[in-house]
């Protein structure tokens, strides 16, 4: 592949880029409000088979896949294309200089809802494609496509989904676009997401509020119970007391425990990029805990009186929400039953509820094909890539190497600093840019015979 005469088409047709970029963003996909999911759904069919994608709508019990395919030699390899055309909710909205579904530039980047979550990144795949068969030719893989419209909801029906067209998605390799790149703003090879559970832990104490003194030390406050079933559960070192909750974990490679080494760390940068400047883990540490260990994390609790000035209350009831995520090879169906049998015997009147989960999936960094795809990474951006063996976040990449058995290698084209799920989500336009070169590197280097 001439890397020269790809970069000058696709800056030629850069404008025409953005414009179909702007076209999708413009079109509402709220997964969680069911809003424009089928208008968006079938814009992006269109799209695809305007590139000569062989596309279709396939349903599942929730929003539909919008799924494509270019085959060529159906013994040659295959690349699975993996990403989702649905958004988050943009409110707040008065927290955005410029509306959340009208796209706009400003100093260098695209600031609209969905620009690098997902459709952006999505965009950058199918228009890698195009560029190659405009400057080259013909692809040398097979390719095909899913793009989910529930990835904001937990891709709720993916996994079903998959289990039901295993036949249909047979390939050699899953590439997702998704996430942030390093805050280095080095180019980033992902093998692997950590799982997630999520968890409601309820408690009741009277049928209603109580005066605080006259029913003091007499009606039992449910807000002390939930605090001290916390305490139970975790040490002060964060470490999770919940029997059995560290089993299973699958320890880091020689190799990629090498690899943590090499990525950059600045730690007062980044301490200020992520709003919390006491930072002090060394760099090694810090990769660990992102990306190795499992969290125990509270994000929500209510109980009683939060308002202005004072009412003294004893609360009828509190409530703690959790998140936790898991990493290979934990079970969160199991860390769940865990968590319940610890409750049952420390707090049995406390409720339990299964919110939800995703599995953690894991690719090996020492397979031929990934060190594949790290060459052409290289390759479109003149640079070595940093290799991580997980991100910290969470994606159904478990449906991938579970349910199929495939290599999963995600590659993220959106700059770190991108505000996915917040007001005045962006994306770079040279990430964007870099994006199609860099599938289209991907697609040249994995059709050489060798792979």
């Amino acid at each position: 592949m001439d890397t020269a005469r790809m970069k000058d088409y696709i800056q030629t047709n850069k404008q025409q880029f953005l414009d179909q970029l702007f076209t999708l963003l413009r079109q509402r996909s709220i997964s969680t409000q069911n809003d424009g999911i089928e208008e968006c759904a079938v814009l992006l069919q269109g799209m695809m088979q305007e590139i000569g994608i062989d596309t279709k709508i396939l349903p599942t019990a929730g929003h539909p896949v919008v799924y494509g395919e270019l085959i060529h030699d159906p013994d040659a390899f295959t690349l699975l294309v993996y990403g989702h055309y649905d958004v988050q909710p943009p409110e707040p909205y008065e927290a955005w200089e410029s509306p959340p579904f009208e796209p706009e530039i400003r100093n260098g980047k695209i600031y609209a809802r969905g620009v690098g979550d997902n459709k952006g990144q999505l965009m950058a795949q199918l228009f890698g494609v195009k560029s190659y068969q405009e400057t080259v030719g013909n692809l040398p893989i097979n390719m095909k496509f899913v793009f989910e419209g529930e990835e904001e909801k937990g891709s709720t029906n993916l996994a079903a989904f998959v289990e039901a067209h295993k036949d249909l998605l047979q390939a050699d390799l899953v590439y997702t676009s998704d996430g942030p790149s390093h805050n280095s703003s080095s180019p980033l090879v992902l093998l692997g997401v950590r799982g997630m559970l999520s968890v409601e832990f309820h408690a009741k104490g009277a049928d209603r509020d109580n005066h605080s003194g006259n029913t003091g030390n007499i009606v039992p406050n449910p807000a002390w119970k939930l605090i001290e079933l916390m305490h139970t559960m975790r040490d002060a070192n964060g470490h999770v007391k919940v029997e059995g909750f560290y089993d299973n974990i699958r320890a880091f490679t020689p190799y990629e425990e090498q690899l943590l080494t090499k990525l950059p760390y600045d730690k007062d940068s980044l301490g200020k990029k992520i709003g919390y400047p006491a930072l002090s883990l060394d760099g090694l540490s810090y990769y660990q805990k992102m990306t190795g260990e499992p969290t125990f994390n509270i994000y929500g609790m209510e109980s009683g009186y939060t308002g202005e000035g004072t009412k003294t209350i004893i609360p009828a009831t509190a409530k703690i929400k959790m998140d936790i995520r898991l990493v290979v090879d934990q079970d969160p169906l199991d860390i769940f039953e865990k968590i319940k049998k610890h409750v049952e015997t420390y707090a049995p009147d406390i409720k339990v509820t299964y919110l939800g989960s995703m599995q953690p999936s894991r690719t090996k960094a020492e397979l031929p094909i990934v060190q594949k795809v790290v060459s052409a990474v290289e390759v479109a951006f003149q640079t070595e890539p940093l290799i991580q063996p997980s991100m910290g976040g969470s994606l159904p990449d478990y449906v991938w190497t579970k349910i199929l058995g495939l290599p999963s290698v995600i590659v993220p084209y959106a700059n770190f600093d991108q505000h996915n799920h917040s007001p005045n989500e962006n994306l770079d336009v040279d990430y964007f840019l870099n994006g199609i070169h860099c599938t289209a590197s991907v697609i040249h280097t994995l059709g050489k015979s060798d792979v």
